[in-house]
This record gives structure tokens, sequence and C-alpha cells, in this order.
């Protein structure tokens, strides 16, 4: 096993080391957030919102006429790995995945900063913000502006706009009884994490965690104008049951996995199986765990890996089964070799069933 290569030559610099969590394990357990969000009140709902926090759906999106509405959103987090620059570029494509996950193209960005300046070195500042830099360059974009402050934490994350058409806006609400579920990246980003803040990740596992993490998901973009495609979200900090239960709730369905058709890093069941999981995964399934059945004899680090925060995670598809050729020939054509076909939607109570 070996730890992430450093960005100094000097003392090597844990970046890791500067907070509680990291990437999108940082999120509030979701029971929390819908208690939180539950006793906020009612907002202000203008006409021209097609999506706001209803659903909990990836972005909002406001029409601004009859063939443009603006997508908007934002994401940041605390350090998932150890290199300033890689984490910079990590944060970013997460961030800009939300507007894909619409349909949106994106077309600017704005930068949030928080650092411990008294003891983060300015040039792994720099590394960070570079790294944001250059993947908004990869996207297209450009960093128009942005905040920053003096944190006890480094955090690092984007506000992101884009633009789609109204009629081809991508809720995660709108899949339908007899919908195939396609996920276009493998899952095990938080075990991954974990195991490389207690630097046991071989160096094979962290090029699988930058590769994986640092792709832009561009494929939304193509998906959302197929008739076919019916709801896309991406999975993040919920995990693939959580962002699988959204999508169940969001259309008033039941949801099935079949857990061997679901893809998975090299090395990250033997690692979850060796107690490499993150606190969040717990927390993720104690606020949703009761809506999840599991068959007996899935293995046993499945409900870990089901309840893992992805950060920067594939897309979640439900798609028509006519569709489904499109789809698939859409993320292999942009790099997404993993992408495949893992339940379906059916008819009956908002629920998941895992199936073995």
């Amino acid at each position: 096993m070996t730890d992430t290569p450093s960005s100094s030559s000097a003392a090597p610099l844990r970046l890791t080391s500067f907070s509680h969590g990291g990437g999108c394990g940082c999120k509030i357990a979701p029971g929390v957030l819908s208690e939180i969000l539950r006793s906020s009140g009612g907002a202000m709902i203008p006409p021209e919102l097609m999506v706001g926090i209803e659903t909990a759906d990836d972005a909002a999106v406001y029409r601004l006429n009859e063939h443009q509405a603006l997508v908007a959103t934002t994401d940041f987090f605390m350090p998932i790995v150890d290199d300033p620059y890689e984490f910079g570029r990590i944060a970013a494509t997460n961030a800009i995945s939300d507007v894909y996950a619409m349909g949106g193209k994106p077309i600017m960005a704005l930068a949030l900063v928080a650092m411990p300046i008294d003891r983060l070195p300015l040039d792994a500042i720099g590394a960070i913000v570079r790294g944001g830099q250059d993947v908004c360059r990869a996207a297209g974009i450009p960093i128009a502006g942005g905040h920053t402050i003096d944190s006890v934490e480094p955090i690092y994350g984007l506000v992101v706009m884009g633009l789609v058409d109204p009629a081809r806006v991508q809720r995660n609400a709108g899949a339908r009884a007899g919908d195939l579920l396609v996920l276009g990246k493998p899952l095990g980003v938080g075990v991954l994490a974990a195991a490389l803040k207690k630097s046991q990740l071989s160096e094979a596992g962290y090029r699988q965690l930058i590769a994986s993490t640092t792709q832009l998901n561009t494929p939304g973009i193509a998906l959302a104008a197929l008739p076919g495609v019916h709801a896309l979200t991406d999975v993040t900090g919920f995990g693939l049951a959580g962002h699988t239960l959204e999508m169940a709730r969001g259309a008033g369905l039941a949801a099935r996995i079949d857990w061997p058709k679901v893809p998975v890093f090299d090395g990250v069941e033997a690692l979850a199986a060796d107690g490499f999981v993150t606190g969040a995964s717990g927390r993720n399934w104690a606020g949703y765990g009761a809506d999840v059945a599991l068959a007996d004899s899935l293995p046993a680090t499945a409900q870990a890996l089901l309840s893992d925060p992805q950060t920067s995670g594939g897309l979640l598809v439900a798609c028509a089964p006519e569709a489904l050729d499109e789809v698939l020939r859409i993320f292999r054509g942009e790099g997404f070799g993993h992408a495949a076909v893992i339940g379906r939607m059916e008819a009956g109570a908002p629920a998941l069933r895992v199936a073995a």
C-alpha cells in the first residue's frame, strides 16, 4: 500500500488532515437535512421557477424565455485527497456535474474559497484554485468571480450556472414504470477515500479515484435530448441507494437494483470488508435504510457500498427500454466505459429493493 504522491518535495502535505470529513461525505445526513428543511418554512415560488427544492433535485432551473432556462447550482466541500491540485479538480468537476444532470450546458462559474491562511501554504492554496480553473477550462467555462474567506478548515467549490432548453430539462422525478436504470460510473469513491486517509490505498486505487472524480459528466447534455430518457440525476453524497430513492419518491414508484450488475471499482469490496467505510455511509443508512429492502443473499459489503458517498459520482438515468442502446452509445462515446444497466423502476409505493 502507498500514500498519494505529495505536491511538495519537502515534508508531505496531508491536506485531508486539515478537515474532519472529505468530499461529498461532508454532506449533512439525509434524515437531519429533511428535518432542517421541514422546519424552514415556505418559500416564494415564482411561476418561472421550473425546478426548486421540492424533489431534492440537482439544481434550480429558472425559465428565462420560451427557449432558454437558467440552471443554477453550488457545491463545495473539504479535501478528499491530499494533493491540492487534484482536490481543486475534483471539487470543480463535482460542482459542474449538477448542471449536466439537469441536461444543461455550463456557461460560467464563481469560486468559493475558504482556507486556513495561517496553516496552509499559499502555494497549496494556489494549486487548489488552479485545479478548479483547469477543470472549468476543460468544460469550456470561465471562473468569472467568487468569494474568499479565512477558515479553520480548507473548503473549495463553485457556483455554476448553465443554460438549457425548457423542453429538455431533466428532473430526478420523471421516471416511469418499466424504465431501466443506467449508472454511468462505478461505486466506491468513499471507500477509496477512507483507505487513502489511513495511508492504505494502493497506487492503482488512487489512480481509479482521481480518474473517476475528475471525469466531467458531459453525457448529460445529449441524454437530456433523448425522448426515451425520463429522469436524470447524479449519484453523490447520499450514495446510490439514497439518490435512487429520491428518484423513486419523485416519481411515486418503486425501484429495484440488481446488485450483481452494479459496477464497482477494482478492490473496493475487499477494502470495505476490511473496514474502510466512511462515517457518512452509516449516517446515510440511518436516514433511509428503513425504505431499502436487501436480499438475504447479498454480500456483507453491499449495504456499505449502496450508502457509500460518491464524490463526483456517475449519472443515474431512467430510460425506456427502447432507448437503452442510444443511452449506452452516448455514455461510451464520451469515455464512460463502465456504464451499465443496474435495475428498473416498477409500480408500487416509493421504496428500493436490492436483489442478489
